[in-house]
């Protein structure tokens, strides 16, 4: 889509290791960028190994660019509490020392309000037993790290997957966020083929499901939290008896991810924000098979999009 009239602002955030900060915020639709860096200190340009020795007064962060009109602030702050230990004052995970603490720079007044609502929402929410300790300050000068330390997830992968894997930040989501509360709600919210298909990882059953045979136009997004995911205009009749597109709506909203599941080898498609599984990417002779499960999909036709905050999506049924 041509986003080249969007509105543009810059958020910045600390949370530990500045390498596992950049892949959950990266190439999500209405995010230009993710910059590695220095922020907070009182020395110029300081390099990794001058930070390292908690003499500059620096921490490692993020600074993102970001489209609010499509991705707004808020929604980076729920990504943002998401990768980190706010109880933690002393750094994170694995990395000590005040260069791997957390905090919120704020760009302005309105980024400000925004950061201290979310940061009490997440105080009241009783998720976390202790005191949430991350600063929200004002953002002052950002220096960019060294070449070798950007987009460090795609650049070293092998290492960045030892290191990420062995930080404890994945248990740790895991424990924080989904917890048996966070399952019944969405229990709650969903039909019990849903919860099962989009977190267990089951297949609707072939020809008896929602939408494989649904010809209207329109948008179909995530079930649970809404993102966009495909088009009316690539779905097709591929003859399997569930719902497939040639391609999502925007490649941000979707990840790929290895199945090895029932002793075969496919490629598992989750939505990036909700984790929620889609279904599977066949490589098929002609084109790609998106073939997805109806049940992890919401439909929203054409005549709705605008009244359902879909607006933007409205020229591609024009």
């Amino acid at each position: 889509m041509d986003n080249s009239n969007q509105r543009i602002e810059i958020a910045t955030f600390a949370g530990g290791c500045f390498w596992c900060m950049v892949q959950p915020f990266d190439k999500l639709p209405g995010i230009d960028s993710v910059v590695s860096g220095y922020t907070g200190g009182h020395t110029i340009n300081p390099t990794y190994e001058e930070v390292g020795t908690e003499t500059t007064g620096h921490v490692e962060a993020v600074q993102i660019t970001f489209q609010p009109e499509l991705f707004p602030y808020e929604r980076l702050l729920d990504i943002y509490w998401q990768l980190i230990d706010p109880t933690d004052r002393g750094g994170q995970f694995g990395d000590r020392g005040s260069s791997y603490r957390t905090a919120i720079f704020v760009h302005n007044e309105e980024q400000r309000k925004k950061a201290e609502s979310s940061k009490q929402a997440l105080q009241k929410s009783k998720r976390f037993k202790k005191p949430i300790l991350t600063e929200i300050v004002p953002a002052v000068q950002f220096f960019p790290a060294e070449d070798e330390h950007q987009d460090y997830y795609n650049t070293h992968r092998r290492s960045y997957n030892l290191y990420h894997d062995g930080s404890g930040r994945k248990e740790f989501f895991e424990r924080s966020w989904n917890t048996k509360k966070d399952k019944d709600q969405l229990r709650q919210q969903l039909t019990e083929l849903q919860y099962n298909v989009t977190q267990n990882r089951e297949t609707e059953p072939a020809f008896q499901n929602t939408y494989w045979n649904n010809e209207r136009e329109g948008l179909y997004v995530d079930v649970i939290n809404g993102d966009p995911l495909f088009s009316s205009r690539d779905k097709y009749d591929a003859g399997t008896g569930w719902p497939t597109f040639s391609k999502p709506i925007e490649e941000g909203w979707i990840r790929k991810e290895a199945d090895l599941s029932n002793g075969q080898v496919r490629t598992a498609l989750c939505s990036r924000i909700s984790k929620s599984h889609l279904g599977h990417l066949v490589q098929d002779r002609n084109q790609p098979q998106y073939r997805i499960n109806s049940a992890s999909l919401r439909f929203i036709p054409v005549e709705q999009l605008k009244t359902e905050g879909y607006g933007r999506y409205m020229p591609f049924f024009a």
